[in-house]
C-alpha cells in the first residue's frame, strides 16, 4: 500500500512540476489594452535596440523584436507557459511558435536533441543557445539574437537580454544549435 501511494505521488509531482500552465491574455485593470506582441510601444522597440547595440533601422526580424519587447521583464515560474510567468524552455517555445512557425518540445535537453551542433561563427540571430549548468545535461536554452546577446528567462530577474562573455554564461555555455 505504501509503495502505491509513493507511485502515486511521484506521478503526481512529476506531472505538476513538467506541465505547462494555460495560456492565457493578461488583463489589464486600467483600461491600457493587454501586453501582447501586436501592441509594443516604439520605445520599447528602441530599449530592445539599445539592448543588443544597434539602431532600431538595423532590426529586420521585426516580429522576433516585438515578441521581446512584449515578454521583456516576464516574471520567471518554474513550470510556467505564458507572459505572466514563464520558465527558459516555455520561453523559447512561445517565441518560436509565435515568430517562427515551429513547435517545440518541453525541455531544453529535447529541443537541444533537435538542433545541429553550431560553432560561434555559424550562429545566426534565432539559433539557440543551450548550457549545462551544474549538470551533465542541457539545463538552460535561450535564443541568440545579434552581438553575442541573447534572450533567455533567468530564475533571478525573468525575461531579460544577457551577453554570453559574461563569465556566468561562459562557464556554462554548451553549443548553439538550429533546428533540423
Amino acid at each position: 500500500m505504501i509503495k502505491y501511494f509513493k507511485i502515486v505521488l511521484l506521478i503526481v509531482v512529476g506531472s505538476w512540476l513538467t506541465a505547462c500552465h494555460s495560456k492565457s491574455k493578461t488583463k489589464s485593470t486600467s483600461g491600457e489594452k493587454p501586453k501582447t506582441e501586436t501592441n509594443v510601444s516604439s520605445s520599447k522597440m528602441k530599449n530592445v535596440a539599445d539592448l543588443l547595440g544597434v539602431k532600431e533601422s538595423e532590426i529586420k526580424n521585426e516580429d522576433l523584436y516585438k515578441f521581446i519587447a512584449a515578454w521583456y521583464g516576464t516574471p520567471y515560474k518554474y513550470g510556467g507557459c505564458d507572459i505572466k510567468g514563464t520558465d527558459c524552455s516555455c520561453l523559447t517555445i512561445n517565441l518560436y511558435q509565435k515568430v517562427f512557425k515551429k513547435n517545440l518540445p518541453r525541455t531544453a535537453d529535447e529541443m537541444m536533441k533537435m538542433c545541429d551542433k553550431l560553432s560561434s561563427s555559424k550562429v545566426e540571430e534565432g539559433d539557440m543557445v543551450f548550457f549545462k549548468i551544474e549538470s551533465k545535461q542541457v539545463t538552460h536554452v535561450g535564443v541568440y539574437l545579434k552581438n553575442d546577446k541573447f534572450i533567455h528567462a533567468s530564475t533571478k530577474k525573468g525575461v531579460m537580454i544577457s551577453d554570453l562573455n559574461e563569465p556566468y554564461f561562459k562557464k556554462y555555455f554548451y553549443t548553439f544549435g538550429r533546428l533540423k
